[in-house]
């Protein structure tokens, strides 16, 4: 299906959307979140799709406002992203304001260009995230850093956002998506159903006791036991080869 402000390829197990507006900053307007609900819809229904890559095109990841701000598009792309039940990188190939932190956020790995930026400049408009901001950024960096950030408005560095726990990585610009494919394709090697059994257990268990999550593992453990990619795991390491997961 073509799109007009994404770019949606998919290979070898790995699907890579890219906001595709670059004369804009990737900001977000109302088709480009309609286009993302769409395509991260259409990623949950594929099953041959193990692991997804989220960055920009051009110098920015995206920018934060679309000359209207505070209207916030009807289709929230950050839980659009979030919904997905695949690990998804976000490559931040660029700044990252506002919104665009949001979908960062809303992304399980988020590798950075040396160059890029963080932050939620929007309270000098009298303005809140409203994507999950407040909500997510406080799980990743720790609630105080979070409130420094959100209501300062404050703008970090790539290496600031390292040093807090914001990005995993930082690589010069030239390097990032040869990064992030690589990653991609590691993890993708990987049994299919471990890895979203996996996601689901870490990003339910962070709203649970200790208990209720250990729960939540165990039964996911054993449902993982049930499989033939389960199985095929077990034959190929007993048979010294790469196993050949189908997703079953």
């Amino acid at each position: 299906m073509p799109y007009s402000t994404i770019i949606y390829t998919n290979k070898d197990h790995v699907a890579a959307i890219t906001l595709n507006r670059p004369e804009a900053g990737n900001r977000i307007n109302l088709e480009m979140a309609q286009e993302l609900a769409e395509v991260c819809r259409l990623i949950n229904q594929d099953e041959a799709v193990y692991v997804v890559t989220v960055t920009g095109s051009g110098d920015a990841f995206c920018s934060f406002g679309d000359g209207e701000p505070g209207d916030l598009p009807p289709c929230h792309p950050a839980a659009a992203i979030a919904s997905i039940h695949r690990p998804v990188i976000a490559a931040v190939n660029g700044d990252a304001l506002g919104p665009g932190l949001e979908l960062a956020l809303s992304c399980d790995i988020r590798l950075a260009a040396d160059k890029a930026r963080f932050g939620f400049p929007g309270v000098a408009e009298g303005l809140m995230p409203a994507e999950g901001g407040t909500q997510r950024l406080p799980r990743i960096v720790g609630r105080g850093k979070a409130l420094e950030m959100i209501l300062t408005g404050e703008t970090i560095t790539a290496k600031e956002a390292l040093e807090i726990g914001l990005v995993s990585k930082i690589v010069p610009r030239k390097e990032l998506m040869p990064e992030a494919e690589a990653l991609a394709r590691d993890i993708a090697a990987k049994g299919p159903i471990a890895l979203r059994f996996i996601k689901e257990a870490v990003n339910k268990g962070l709203d649970l006791t200790l208990e209720q999550g250990l729960r939540l593992e165990a039964d996911l453990y054993f449902l993982l036991h049930t499989t033939a990619d389960r199985t095929e795991g077990i034959n190929a390491f007993l048979e010294k080869r790469k196993p050949k997961f189908k997703g079953k």
